[in-house]
């Protein structure tokens, strides 16, 4: 499966795929028309309470990828998230948005790492 990270901030670079938002909330000052979405996922996003926590903090991303990764197995959600992605990879790559400044240390890095353990 073909798994692409893409900061929605960012200009589309490739409208040829599956994409989906990967964060609990809208990015400010995006409008839906510019996103070119073909799914949110807010349901399997990080919680919250463990978003707040991380506040993007480098030194944090260790933790916050145990603990996201908990969130997930926990989360009935993502059996369904997981299908769809199964679903739509098996025809287009899947582009995983996020809206964090930091391209390394986000949920989208994790979620892309997660997924095809789960396919």
């Amino acid at each position: 499966m073909n798994i692409k990270l893409e900061r929605i901030y960012t200009k589309p670079v490739d409208h040829d795929g599956y994409r989906v938002l990967t964060d609990r909330l809208w990015p400010r000052g995006i409008s839906k028309v510019n996103a070119a979405l073909d799914d949110w996922a807010k349901e399997i996003a990080p919680s919250t309470e463990l978003r707040q926590w991380f506040q993007h903090e480098p030194a944090k991303f260790p933790e916050f990828k145990q603990r996201y990764l908990a969130e997930l197995a926990a989360n009935p959600a993502a059996p369904e998230f997981v299908t769809q992605i199964k679903r739509q990879g098996a025809t287009q790559p899947i582009i995983l948005l996020y809206g964090a400044k930091d391209t390394v240390h986000n949920q989208a890095r994790v979620l892309a790492e997660w997924l095809p353990k789960q396919l």
